[in-house]
């Protein structure tokens, strides 16, 4: 599948893979200056691979509280927040962004590579009878991301987008063009906006076009996937299908702060409940390598000091800002503190590599 972008990357040689079932690019530039680009100005990504879910109807709330972990209650027209859906067994079926448009109408944005599997997985839980619909197909979504990004949407929109907190988002005209939400969310860290749009009612290569016109001053890079990603990864957020899924759940995968335990019932509450309440046996950890040319990849063997296999990594590669090696795993919880030291075999040889909080760069909204 292609998105409404896809010409637009031809045209700019971008180097285009299969991600999630859609051709996307990659890179453009290259992944370091497209990352340096976001990280110190302002960077600008096709993210309409993601999906888009509406539930609405009367019993919409109940709904949404029903398939998600954390507490949709607590949202209000203009305001979203992350959570997730889980199996029975408390394993992950997708984290996702929860939105609420307006009373009785909620949006879930989910990832590119589970939207029929979560579309389905919906409507076989639909317990209250809501109206369910997947809008992907006709949703477009970039995302302006870096220090820059207020500066450069703000030529397009009347709105005072400087003003919008975190995690909100106002519903507003951008490049003459009316109903696009503009939503302070982003996967990189850095202070930006989300562009929600349905592409048979808005021109995509216009939207895209005038974002890149605004943002010629500041020095925009279109971004690709390689960028998404090393900029995730410096903040420390899950990708699903690496650090999170069906295997894992949101207790030993630090989503704890997200999963609302006293809220009524929700799929995977009870099986949540009793992993929380013996203890967690692994835990999902951020390291940094000790020698700068060392780079973690996925699935690499974490082992303790004296040899024992205690993990195996799930994210990791070059941390473009600090010039290290860095990388998130599941170890055994005994070993999982902050500071201890494991053994990364890489090519069979034990690397040496702290535990460490995440995120691993100091980023503030």
């Amino acid at each position: 599948m292609k998105t409404a972008f896809f010409n637009i990357h031809q045209q700019l040689n971008a180097r285009i893979i299969d991600f999630g079932g859609f051709d996307m690019p990659v890179q453009y530039a290259g992944i370091q200056k497209e990352h340096l680009a976001v990280r110190s100005s302002v960077g600008l990504f096709d993210v309409s691979h993601m999906g888009e879910i509406y539930i609405r109807g009367e019993n919409a709330l109940k709904t949404v509280q029903y398939l998600t972990v954390n507490d949709a209650s607590k949202l209000y027209p203009g305001k979203a927040q992350y959570s997730c859906m889980c199996y029975e067994d408390g394993g992950i079926v997708d984290d996702l962004l929860v939105y609420m448009i307006a009373k009785n109408d909620y949006l879930l944005v989910v990832n590119a590579s589970n939207i029929d599997k979560d579309y389905d997985w919906m409507v076989r839980n639909n317990k209250y009878n809501a109206e369910i619909t997947n809008a992907s197909h006709d949703i477009c979504l970039l995302a302006v991301q870096g220090p820059k990004a207020v500066n450069t949407l703000q030529k397009l929109t009347e709105t005072d987008i400087n003003a919008i907190p975190f995690y909100s988002f106002q519903t507003g005209t951008l490049a003459g063009y009316t109903n696009i939400i503009i939503s302070a969310t982003g996967y990189t860290g850095e202070k930006g906006f989300e562009l929600y749009f349905n592409k048979n009612t808005t021109s995509p290569e216009k939207i895209w076009n005038a974002i890149m016109d605004a943002g010629s001053e500041f020095g925009i890079q279109p971004a690709g996937l390689g960028a998404r990603d090393t900029l995730r990864l410096e903040m420390g957020y899950p990708l699903y299908g690496n650090d999170i899924s069906a295997s894992t759940n949101p207790i030993e995968a630090k989503l704890g702060w997200i999963t609302k335990l006293n809220k009524a019932e929700f799929i995977g509450k009870q099986a949540i409940e009793a992993y929380k309440e013996k203890l967690p046996e692994r835990k999902l950890i951020g390291f940094k390598m000790k020698e700068a040319r060392k780079f973690p990849r996925k699935g690499y063997p974490i082992h303790s000091e004296s040899g024992e296999a205690v993990g195996e990594v799930t994210s990791g590669g070059l941390s473009i800002t600090l010039g290290v090696g860095i990388g998130m795993g599941y170890v055994m919880a005994d070993f999982a503190h902050e500071g201890n030291t494991v053994n990364l075999m890489i090519r069979n040889k034990p690397e040496t590599a702290a535990i460490t909080k995440t995120p691993f760069i100091n980023n503030e909204q």
